[in-house]
């Protein structure tokens, strides 16, 4: 497996725990939303973040769109 889709199914995986989501809910919140997308874009500067600011930069983003 990749590191950009290992990192995607991580942020995925982070965003369910931290709201309490199902995982099938949180991935129709990244489908529409485009987070993948925003994860693919900025992997550089997010991969090397901790868990709790990844979490946080991905509900900016939602809020934002």
């Amino acid at each position: 497996m990749d590191k950009l889709l290992e990192f995607k199914i991580f942020c995925l995986e982070s965003y369910k725990s931290a709201h309490g989501l199902t995982g099938l809910a949180a991935l129709d919140i990244f489908k529409k939303y485009q987070v993948f997308n925003y994860i693919t874009s900025c992997y550089d500067a997010l991969h090397s973040a901790g868990k709790l600011y990844i979490v946080n930069d991905i509900d900016d983003y939602i809020s934002h769109r």
